[in-house]
């Protein structure tokens, strides 16, 4: 039997973190997929009162949010409940699921995604929402596809 391949220890310094700025959030990744051998991603993200992203789903990921300051939503399991700070979630790939800033200051949660993936896609629709005259939205829907994410229609 051979032994497990050990990754390197990683410190991401302040510094060092990529930012990126999409949906109307600011995320930076604390760890990386290419950092973590495609493990997983770490992250923060900053979403500004009445902010967050439509219900939704992942064919991939997994993710762990612990709600660091500010009043959050989440939509789960049908409908939406109060998260106040200090409260982890765990949420499982492939059920639908959402959040919002429900207050009246930025809304900062830590979120942790298994495996990695998270990092690629939000570079990707950062490059979208900084273009000239705005994001494509078709173009948004296309790269999140691509990257196992799925809206819920209406």
């Amino acid at each position: 039997m051979s032994a497990p391949v050990l990754l390197p220890p990683v410190v991401t310094l302040p510094e060092d973190a990529p930012v990126y700025d999409a949906f109307g959030d600011r995320v930076t990744f604390l760890l990386t997929g290419a950092q973590t051998g495609g493990q997983c991603t770490l992250f923060t993200v900053v979403t500004q009162p009445g902010g967050g992203p439509p219900p939704h789903w992942h064919e991939n990921e997994e993710e762990i949010f612990h709600v660091l300051e500010g009043e959050a939503e989440f939509f789960r399991d049908g409908e939406w409940a109060a998260v106040p700070a200090g409260t982890t979630l765990y949420l499982p790939r492939g059920g639908v699921h959402s959040y919002r800033n429900a207050g009246q200051t930025p809304l900062k949660m830590l979120v942790q995604a298994i495996p990695a993936g998270f990092d690629t896609f939000f570079a990707r629709c950062t490059e979208e929402f900084h273009r000239d005259g705005g994001p494509d939205m078709d173009r948004i829907v296309q790269i999140s596809s691509e990257h196992g994410i799925f809206y819920q229609t209406p």
